[in-house]
């Protein structure tokens, strides 16, 4: 074999095991060009989506280069909205689905999205959240986890996987081997879960063992330091973690897809070429590009840098023809599920919205304060999200309490704000609501000391208040007339307004 051609193949197969994102919602030449090349994944994030029918069409547009072609996309539902990011999720998110306990109901919500996906002509879907929360401070999972009992975490990620792939499109259990008992945010620095192994075994494995019983097809590497297996590397670099670990002993044999590489954990100390290089060396079959280095020259840098590493002898080429057979084998499973005909439309029985609806809970407080019968002026406390959240994503009470209270009124406050002192809650949430309701909304007091603070003032001035808590909840006075949503998701503003309104709850 010449050795341009030679080089060629290695590219072919290099550009296979990359998963980029890209910026629009039609295809660039770039990433039609490198599907000709042999690119054979692209990951689809809000930047793409305006419609499911639009997606569909860039989807076609896509396969029009390589009908085999994986096209990913991050949609947990809930407050991790890419496919609703513009209106908000119309299903609930984890937090609220494991509230609820009903795995029938969770099977049915992702197998719901799972046929919304695969009309849109997703294949491959990097959901569920896996992780136990077992840290209430933790800065990046938070409602997306099912909860904070292992047993009821695996119970619903084997629903949902099971409900997912009903319709023909693939989860990805993430993040491994969990990210829930951590106190640092991966997108920024490298968090570490310095657990033992039976502790490990005991908390954080048992949602990944239910996800590989129920037949998952890919696994998303976490971003964290776990140094009871591995005290050098973060596990998407980890070969005691994703070979040892979820191969050996957890008998997986999908698919394994890293987290964004591009994120500050993996790449701060390694580059994004060494980080790349690096996670495949350790197991992972599909390196996910995504966050803003969605670009060509990044995607270009990454697959000189592949077949740098083999002909260096840094990557073994067998890892990398493994890793490409892998994500072949994976292509043609989704492809002939396609060529087997559609899934169906949604549902349109508005599942998510019953499933909001069961995961309400009230304190008799609120109760007895139910139903409103005067338009409200309604408060929202708005913390900073963590970047997997959509900023362009709607959440709230007070525009769906709007539609069903003429005349509500309504403010959204920062802490940065209050802080400074360029917005006063005498002024924005006493004032206007003199005389009239005032409801209150916070998400996740109890990990933001500001919002905390503001709930707590504006209940001691307004003991008829009423909060609605669309975070994890906490501990607030047991007195407060309190309603908890279990999550932000537009489908759960809905659900909190209707109580409101109605006075009853799931």
């Amino acid at each position: 074999m010449s050795s341009s051609k030679h080089s060629s193949e290695l590219r072919r197969l290099a550009l296979s095991v990359l998963q980029p994102g890209f910026v629009g919602t039609e295809a660039p030449d770039w990433i039609l060009r490198d599907i000709g090349d042999g690119l054979a994944s692209v990951v689809l994030f809000s930047r793409n989506i305006v419609s499911t029918e639009q997606v569909a069409r860039l989807t076609a547009q896509l396969r029009a280069e390589n009908p085999d072609l994986i096209v990913a996309i991050d949609e947990e539902a809930g407050d991790v909205t890419r496919i609703e990011s513009a209106t908000g999720s119309s299903r609930p998110g984890n937090f609220a689905l494991g509230t609820v306990d009903d795995a029938e109901l969770t099977e049915a919500v992702a197998a719901d999205l799972g046929r919304q996906l695969r009309t849109a002509g997703v294949s491959l879907d990097y959901a569920p959240s896996a992780d136990v929360n077992s840290n209430p401070d933790n800065p990046i999972i938070g409602v997306r986890s099912f909860g904070s009992d292992p047993d009821v975490v695996a119970r619903h990620t084997a629903a949902w996987v099971r409900g997912l792939q009903s319709s023909g499109v693939a989860a990805c259990a993430k993040h491994f081997p969990g990210h829930g008992d951590v106190a640092v945010d991966s997108h920024h620095d490298l968090p570490s879960y310095p657990a033992g192994r039976d502790e490990i075994a005991a908390q954080a494995l048992p949602p990944f063992r239910a996800a590989v019983a129920a037949g998952v097809r890919a696994v998303m590497s976490g971003h964290l330091l776990v140094p009871a297996y591995d005290p050098g590397l973060p596990a998407t670099l980890s070969r005691a973690i994703l070979h040892g670990l979820l191969r050996e002993e957890l008998g997986f044999d999908g698919l394994v897809v890293s987290d964004a590489i591009e994120m500050g954990a993996v790449t701060r100390r390694h580059g994004i070429d060494g980080a790349t290089v690096k996670a495949v060396a350790a197991g992972v079959d599909a390196v996910c590009v995504g966050g803003e280095s969605a670009e060509e020259a990044t995607v270009a840098l990454l697959a000189k840098a592949l077949t740098a590493a083999l002909t260096g002898g840094e990557l073994p080429e067998e890892r990398l023809a493994e890793a490409a057979g892998r994500v072949r084998e994976f292509a043609r499973w989704s492809a002939g599920l396609r060529a087997a005909g559609s899934a169906g439309e949604p549902a349109g029985d508005g599942i998510g919205h019953v499933a909001a609806r069961r995961a309400v809970r009230l304190t008799g407080a609120a109760r007895a304060a139910l139903p409103l019968t005067a338009a409200p002026h309604v408060v929202e406390l708005a913390p900073v999200t963590n970047m997997a959240i959509g900023k362009e994503t709607p959440w709230g009470v007070a525009e769906p309490l709007r539609e069903r209270l003429p005349g509500t009124t309504s403010v959204r406050v920062r802490g940065q704000e209050l802080e400074e002192g360029t917005v006063a809650l005498e002024s924005c949430a006493l004032a206007p609501a003199a005389g009239r309701p005032l409801v209150i909304v916070a998400r996740d007091a109890a990990r933001h000391a500001w919002m905390s603070r503001a709930v707590t003032g504006l209940t001691a001035a307004r003991p008829d208040a009423i909060v609605v808590e669309m975070g994890l909840p906490g501990t607030t006075p047991a007195a407060a007339a309190q309603v908890f949503t279990h999550g932000a998701s537009a489908a759960s503003g809905v659900a909190a307004a209707e109580v409101l309104t109605d006075g009853s709850a799931g």
